[in-house]
């Protein structure tokens, strides 16, 4: 029986990874803002599940779940960081406040969160990392260039932890879903305050008064979490998992026309080769 400590579990695919933990036998240390929304959890699930409130934004707030779950639960063997939201802005509308609050979400919590974790997986030479990023790491669209952003930054750092840990027997994962009916295009979507005209064109489709593909997107949540849980639970984990048609679609695409790309710059990029002979 493993122990999971999961983000972001009040909506979303964070409730239903939750629920397929908790479903498969496993326990979960499952968390929000607000701790008060996953007592269900914790009632059909009372001797697996343990709800604590966590501020990604806060340290404090880190280290008392972090605490709390070890207190009740020991070892954390997986940890899974998949809270956050969508924010749309033009590069030049983002508000430093609220491009501060996304980058805490969605990196800095994340990091604090497995700085946490690594010293007592390292002991164990044992344990398994997994974040949630996004197709947005990897497919730009205007409005959504702080949140690409954000997540190119998550990525890095994940992946990179994933050469320096995988000799000490830890795994990391990244996965990329496409879009999938969550909150994540209705409540979790933030956006700019102010709202420049010139962008009316590029990023107005996007911003949230505009966008209505809430409820008609084609990901199922419920499945993508019974996956991430097959997943973990195979020996050997792929450096990232695309979740959804669309964004094996998307992501395809995009790394075609990077690799056309080198392609036709290939004898001028190795041109600039430093030559003794020259």
């Amino acid at each position: 029986m493993a122990t999971w400590f999961i983000t972001g579990c009040s909506s979303g695919l964070g409730y239903h990874l939750a629920s397929a933990v908790l479903e498969a036998g496993d326990k979960a240390i499952v968390t929000a803002r607000d701790a008060g929304r996953l007592r269900d959890m914790e009632d059909r699930f009372p001797s697996q599940a343990l709800a604590v409130s966590l501020n990604l934004t806060d340290k404090a707030s880190i280290a008392d779940a972090v605490d709390k779950a070890v207190a009740q639960f020991g070892d954390i063997d997986i940890l899974v960081n998949n809270a956050g939201y969508g924010y749309r802005a033009a590069v030049e509308e983002g508000d430093e406040k609220d491009v501060a609050d996304l980058f805490a979400t969605h990196v800095f919590g994340p990091v604090a969160l497995m700085k946490a974790v690594l010293p007592g997986m390292r002991a164990r030479r044992k344990g398994t990392i997994v974040n949630l990023s996004s197709i947005g790491a990897q497919f730009f669209n205007p409005g959504s260039g702080y949140y690409s952003a954000a997540k190119m930054a998550q990525e890095g750092i994940t992946l990179t932890l994933k050469t320096e840990v995988e000799p000490l027997g830890i795994r990391v994962m990244v996965i990329e879903p496409g879009a999938f009916r969550t909150d994540f295009a209705g409540h979790s979507l933030r956006g700019a305050t102010v709202e420049i005209d010139d962008y009316a064109d590029t990023v107005g489709p996007r911003r949230k008064s505009n966008d209505r593909t809430d409820g008609t997107q084609p990901g199922d949540p419920a499945r993508a979490a019974r996956l991430i849980v097959e997943t973990v639970a195979c020996n050997k984990l792929p450096a990232r998992l695309l979740l959804g048609s669309d964004a094996v679609a998307i992501v395809r695409k995009g790394l075609n026309v990077q690799l056309a790309e080198i392609e036709a710059a290939e004898a001028a990029s190795e041109s600039t080769d430093f030559r003794q002979d020259q």
